[in-house]
């Protein structure tokens, strides 16, 4: 009689069995790759430039002359993020709307697939591509002018923030939206009336956090010639300056955290704390949108300025877009492209096992980081049943914590790589490792502010009913951190194989160094093969990463 009353175990084979099962020889698999069981990796000729390296960074140079050009450097790399952001908005919110299903429902009335299947299809090709490769490519055609480095920004990043508004607007409410419709209302006047006014504060604050990864992109482009403090990081460690490094990255460092900082800010008064999940608005911050907060209204003035110098300062030269001779170079690489040559097509399984591995490794290494100093890093200690470790001691650690995670994400990969070739020998693991850390500071970031977020609730239940600390912890905490904690590694890990290509620039090897030697030479049919290969490896991480995102929910 008991038993039958007791729930019924489920099965140990299922789909997150087999999930967990692939992993850990995934995991192994890549270890094997990067030669971790086969070979010396330590090169120890190369401690005493690491020795140098960070004695510098107490002595960094703070001459006038080399404050005047840090200062130029950041302001030029700001101002290709937030151009390049505009425009990626701009595509974002016409792509986002036009691969919408309630867009082609509300066009059709039918629920056809067809199109918003079709137009997502096309975006997945731009945003499978690195910025670093479209920036090598529009060198090409548009020569060393800063219109490459906001072009470079702008396309793959609006095609993935087309993606997620289009997700967005898709969980957004849509019942005023079908009382306009059958009311004879045009579609576009009731997407504008409804949808997107529901949907804003959830499309602002992912415009914010793609402006914070624009950042980013900008110091990498840099590296490509494009100028700003990428460009001068590279060429002060390429020289061995590193007191002038260490300048340069403490002026990326400011510049990244003052952006997370008045991001996030921006984001508490809007209230939408969670920089990429749906925030759902209750009645008082809906009344705080409706009275025009003070900060939001100066942030938007603050943010029209910004644009407006940033344009002026990049001084893009955006003829050369409908340019005669563009058009023509344009022309002369499409034509040749075809056919492609595939007669490196072994060399490129290789390396594409060598992408793959690589990472692998970096977004389980960054997400088991992300984890661990995630909990340090929550400023609302008490929500981890650890509230005797709050005050001022708890607030220093979240601080610290939080500086590490801010200069891991700041310093580019290829930076990173860079520093870990002077110690590593040449080979996918300093490649790993560089991605790793950058992606740890953007994963314990974010997995932060999941536990900043958390509905107390049920926590403050179990201290009620007797649990311990370390029981709310185990049986509060995680049930509830991470599913979404492994929903981000998954999100990272489709980042990670595109920024491949960025280590593979400075010999991490994989499939980005062979694009890059193809773009350098000219070999477009070599290019294109390649680029063909590098697309469908993406292509199959993302829907195996869809895949287990859908078995974990």
């Amino acid at each position: 009689m008991t038993n039958s009353i007791l729930p019924k175990r489920p099965s140990p084979v299922n789909w997150q069995t087999f999930w967990g099962l692939l992993f850990i020889l995934s995991v192994v698999w890549s270890l094997s790759v990067a030669g971790v069981f086969e070979q010396d990796l330590i090169n120890q000729g190369g401690w005493n430039l690491v020795v140098r390296f960070l004695v510098a960074a107490l002595s960094p140079d703070l001459s006038p002359e080399f404050l005047l050009l840090t200062l130029d450097a950041t302001l030029k790399t700001l101002a290709y993020a937030v151009c390049g952001t505009f425009f990626c908005v701009i595509i974002g919110l016409a792509g986002g709307v036009l691969s919408t299903q309630v867009w082609w429902k509300s066009v059709s009335f039918r629920g056809s697939q067809a199109p918003w299947l079709i137009v997502r299809a096309i975006l997945a090709i731009p945003r499978g591509i690195h910025e670093l490769i479209w920036g090598l490519f529009f060198v090409n055609i548009f020569g060393l002018d800063p219109l490459v480095a906001v072009l470079a920004i702008a396309i793959p990043f609006g095609a993935i923030t087309a993606k997620v508004f289009s997700e967005i607007l898709d969980e957004t409410p849509r019942g005023p939206l079908l009382a306009l419709l059958n009311s004879g209302v045009p579609t576009l006047s009731a997407f504008a009336y409804t949808l997107i006014p529901q949907a804003f504060p959830n499309l602002l604050s992912y415009s914010f956090y793609r402006l914070e990864c624009s950042i980013r992109s900008a110091a990498v482009l840099g590296i490509i010639g494009a100028g700003g403090l990428g460009y001068q990081i590279f060429l002060s460690l390429q020289s061995l300056r590193y007191e002038q490094m260490w300048t340069l990255m403490f002026a990326l460092l400011l510049l990244s955290g003052g952006t997370d900082f008045l991001s996030g800010l921006l984001r508490q008064r809007l209230g939408v704390p969670s920089r990429l999940d749906l925030n759902v608005l209750n009645l008082n911050q809906q009344k705080l949108l409706r009275e025009r907060d003070p900060v939001v209204t100066f942030s938007v003035l603050g943010a029209v300025a910004l644009l407006i110098f940033s344009f002026w300062y990049v001084k893009a030269d955006f003829t050369k877009l409908w340019a005669p001779r563009s058009a023509q170079l344009l022309a002369s690489v499409f034509h040749d492209l075809f056919p492609p040559d595939v007669s490196q097509l072994n060399q490129m399984l290789t390396l594409s096992a060598q992408t793959l591995a690589m990472s692998i490794l970096a977004s389980t290494g960054a997400g088991l980081g992300g984890i661990l100093l995630s909990f340090v890093a929550a400023r609302e200690v008490g929500k981890m049943g650890r509230s005797g470790d709050g005050g001022t001691r708890g607030l220093m650690k979240s601080a610290f914590t939080r500086f590490l995670l801010l200069f891991a994400r700041a310093v580019p990969e290829p930076i990173w790589a860079l520093i870990f070739l002077f110690v590593l020998f040449p080979g996918i693991l300093p490649g790993a490792i560089a991605l790793a850390i950058h992606n740890l500071g953007i994963l314990g970031r974010l997995m932060a502010e999941v536990i900043e977020n958390l509905d107390e609730r049920p926590l403050r239940s179990l201290k009620a009913l007797g649990a311990t600390q370390s029981q709310v912890f185990l049986y509060g905490i995680l049930p509830l951190t991470l599913p979404r904690f492994l929903a981000y590694i998954l999100y990272r890990w489709e980042v990670c194989i595109r920024a491949t290509v960025i280590v593979g620039l400075v010999g991490a090897g994989g499939l980005g160094r062979l694009l890059t030697e193809q773009l350098s030479s000219f070999d477009y049919k070599g290019l294109l093969a390649t680029l063909i290969v590098f697309l469908s490896l993406t292509f199959v991480v993302d829907i195996i990463s869809a895949s287990v995102r859908r078995s974990l929910r």
